[in-house]
């Protein structure tokens, strides 16, 4: 029972209206009324989504949750959340299902030719003499290479990537790692090759600019192979392609590892079944109103459907190709920009067809009011005293971590640590990514997307990564000892952690001048710039983003007077304990530390 008295009724992801009929012990007829009377029309067979069935079983008088599908042992290693067009298709027959083109995200440092890349691949593909050309851009085209089609899309960086996982979405098949053959791995190959393996998608690593005098493609590979990327040719899993954007050398050969890679992998769907998908663009055109780039993943999208996408809605009005040519349909793996929505849907959003307006507005309703309640609610933080239980409950076999060290000769020691830690018989040990620097928002995205706990060690922690890491219920632990990082892990692993605390930043000033004073040593003059300092806090000393002193306020003056707290904006003078090497430029970070319940 709930807890307001109704019973609790478990609901799967897609149910047919006589399968609800049985659960809720109706009459289907019944259930057919309270759908038309919400402006669904369904027969006794008609497959309906969650939020639908939801609102019915709540005419009824029950309250829907959403059934925990048990996962066999084998597989729990790669489950992750199903993204709703993924649900569609597992809910689909086996013989419905066919082959589908595969769906590739290029990611990649800076400067290494990912645009180049992409460009040249398209450019490629576009029929001589076509007229106009490529005339609308759309953030996905295809492209088809031995009869066969590719898709690509054309998102900026891994960024982007995660920032559409972490809104439930699993838009790419492949992802393509590019490596510049004259510059090699560098700190954003890294991450872009950890925002990757953390997807669980397979990876092609295009080696560009081969072409280039100082191109040196045995030593690249020797990095690859480094970071856990093991070129096949040496013996790895990892295809390796070398290739020249600027030349268009290798272009045939990567797209044939595409196809090859799509071979080995399971990328279906049903053409004929319910049209859903990801939402990878929106934007507002002052002559066309709400312009959506839609990728297809499971039916067929037609002109005039009505969709939900998030949390908005509408009929689709028009419909484009890549190339800017009206369609009329798209099947699956075909990205198009679409007219008609009520409103602009966010980068990673689901969408799928529904059977009315008035179903669309009322799935919508209700998302709505639930992200209004999630947003009422702090973020619900996976803590690393949590990590057994989900073990013992089979909801995990690994903890995934993120590591941010202070300097490599740290970094180095604490990893290898960890990935000691793992045991046959409990959970082990993934680190998703480990580097040297301030926690940033980046890492807290990967966090998010991967339900993974981040570990920093003698680093601080960067304002916009806080707030997200808040917002998103990211769990963030701070050490200045290699041993505590080990110790507290093991201890998790075995169920064996006690209660967590965090550091909740109340404040940052700038040091603007150092003085002198009597007993007190030098004291800090500061500028608050944002939150609040205060007076039984604690406070960190950051000098070049590096923890310098982390301790106890022995002193805060505002206009010579002694005060508990000074608010952004004003200025103030501060002393601590145990420390007075201040330095102009300095960065005083006010925190508390709080238990997680």
């Amino acid at each position: 029972m709930s807890e307001n008295g109704r019973k609790v009724v478990e609901v799967p992801s897609v149910i047919t209206v006589r399968q609800l009929a049985e659960l809720v012990k109706a009459s289907p007829i019944d259930i057919i009324k309270h759908l038309m009377s919400n402006g669904v029309m369904a027969n006794i067979n008609q497959q309906l989504d969650y939020d639908t069935a939801a609102i019915v079983i709540q005419e009824l008088g029950y309250e829907a949750k959403p059934e925990a599908v048990p996962v066999p042992e084998e597989e729990q290693e790669e489950a992750v959340q199903s993204p709703e067009w993924r649900r569609v298709i597992e809910a689909e027959a086996a013989e419905s299902l066919a082959v589908r083109p595969p769906v590739v995200t290029i990611l990649g440092h800076v400067d290494h030719g990912k645009t180049s890349l992409l460009d040249v691949i398209r450019k490629a593909n576009v029929a001589a003499g076509e007229a106009g050309g490529i005339t609308q851009h759309v953030a996905a085209y295809q492209v088809e290479h031995n009869g066969r089609k590719i898709t690509f899309l054309d998102t900026p960086g891994h960024e982007a990537f995660t920032a559409m996982r972490m809104r439930g979405a699993q838009a790419t098949d492949i992802a393509i790692l590019v490596v510049a053959a004259d510059d090699g791995v560098m700190p954003q190959t890294r991450e872009a090759y950890a925002h990757a393996k953390a997807a669980r998608v397979p990876i092609i690593v295009a080696l560009n600019k081969i072409d280039k005098p100082n191109a040196n493609p045995d030593l690249v590979k020797q990095q690859l192979a480094e970071i856990g990327l093991a070129p096949d040719e040496w013996g790895g899993k990892t295809i390796v392609v070398p290739v020249s954007a600027r030349q268009k050398i290798g272009i045939e050969d990567l797209l044939e590892a595409i196809l090859l890679i799509a071979d080995d992998t399971d990328i279906k769907a049903n053409p004929e079944g319910v049209a859903a998908g990801t939402v990878i663009e929106a934007e507002l055109d002052k002559a066309k109103g709400v312009v959506a780039t839609l990728l297809v993943q499971n039916g067929t999208l037609r002109a005039g459907d009505t969709i939900v996408a998030g949390t908005t809605s509408g009929k689709i009005r028009a419909m484009f190709n890549d190339r800017g040519q009206a369609i009329r349909e798209a099947p699956p793996s075909l990205p198009v920009a679409v007219l008609g929505l009520s409103g602009l849907p966010a980068p990673g959003d689901l969408f799928r067809v529904v059977g009315s307006d008035r179903e669309a507005r009322m799935i919508v309703a209700q998302r709505k009011l639930d992200q209004k309640s999630a947003e009422a609610k702090p973020g619900e933080t996976l803590s690393l005293d949590q990590v057994f239980a989900r073990f013992q409950a089979g909801l995990a076999k690994e903890l995934p971590l993120i590591v941010k060290a202070d300097v490599q000769g740290s970094l180095e020691p604490i990893v290898t640590q960890l990935e000691k830690l793992s045991t046959g018989d409990g959970p082990r040990v993934n680190v998703l990514y480990a580097e040297t620097g301030n926690v940033t928002e980046n890492d807290v995205m990967l966090a998010a997307a991967s339900n993974a706990i981040i570990i920093g060690f003698s680093v601080g922690i960067d304002g916009s990564a806080q707030r997200l890491a808040e917002a998103k219920g990211v769990s963030i632990r701070q050490y200045d000892v290699i041993y505590r990082v080990t110790e507290d892990i093991e201890k998790a692993l075995k169920g064996l952690l006690g209660p967590e605390y965090k550091s909740v930043i109340l404040g940052r000033a700038e040091v603007r001048a150092v003085f002198k004073i009597g007993k007190l040593g030098n004291v800090a003059g500061c500028s608050v710039r944002e939150g609040e300092l205060r007076r039984n806090a604690k406070l960190r000393v950051l000098r070049q983003n590096k923890v310098e002193f982390d301790g106890e306020i022995a002193s805060l003056k505002h206009e010579k007077e002694d005060v508990r707290d000074v608010q952004k904006g004003h200025e103030c003078g501060v002393a601590l304990k145990d420390f007075d090497a201040f330095k102009v430029g300095d960065i005083l970070e006010c925190y508390v530390v709080e238990r997680v319940n």
